[in-house]
């Protein structure tokens, strides 16, 4: 793989407290850090996009390739010992960050089986975007923090339990996301159905504790 560390992914341990999750830092390769930035989709606007509604350069195109390869898939089935092999990928992408819209606790959608975030920023220093996965419904009841800085990876199994959100924050975040789902058909119509930012999240009351 020339974008990614397969090799990192594979040696990531599965934590399962209080779901089953992991974190890699450094999976996206930094030397190739300005090319993909500059490939990168130039999204202007809060909101989940899939790849048919943006624009994007031949090294953000390869990187996908990559990501959506058998290789990776076999890794998280192992990992998360649950088949995806010949589930639909579903991927998408987000540029911008919203301090009203975004962050807001959540599990996922039932149809959602893995969910793989990607980040592609630079160092992050403000405490707001910082994706946190959660005991419960409190944001601040984490058991890891992570900065959506340069390669970090984070996967997780989705369940019931599967909170997670961030504190808020304006301004450019990107980040790659891919979801293996139930079917197809289950996806196609969830897609005709809803508007499609809604479906990422399932949410439930955000409140901030200081």
């Amino acid at each position: 793989m020339k974008y990614i560390s397969l090799e990192k992914l594979a040696s990531a341990p599965v934590e399962h407290d209080p779901f089953e999750y992991l974190v890699v830092k450094g999976f996206v390769k930094t030397e190739y850090k300005d090319q993909l930035l500059s490939d990168f989709p130039q999204i202007k606007k809060p909101g989940v996009f899939p790849l048919s509604e943006v624009q994007f350069g031949p090294s953000f195109s390869s990187f996908i390739e990559e990501l959506e390869s058998p290789a990776l898939t076999e890794i998280l089935q192992e990992k998360f010992n649950i088949e995806l092999l010949n589930r639909p990928i579903l991927t998408t992408v987000r540029g911008w960050c919203s301090k009203d819209r975004d962050g807001n606790i959540h599990t996922d959608s039932v149809w959602k089986l893995v969910t793989l975030l990607i980040y592609l920023n630079e160092e992050w220093e403000p405490q707001g975007g910082r994706l946190r996965l959660l005991r419960s419904k409190n944001i601040n009841d984490y058991v890891a923090e992570v900065p959506p800085e340069w390669g970090s990876l984070i996967a997780f199994k989705r369940s019931d339990n599967s909170f997670h959100g961030h504190l808020p924050f304006e301004g450019q975040r990107r980040v790659v996301m891919l979801n293996w789902v139930t079917d197809q058909e289950t996806l196609n119509k969830e897609l005709g159905r809803h508007n499609f930012s809604s479906l990422f999240k399932k949410f439930v009351p955000f409140t901030i504790k200081r």
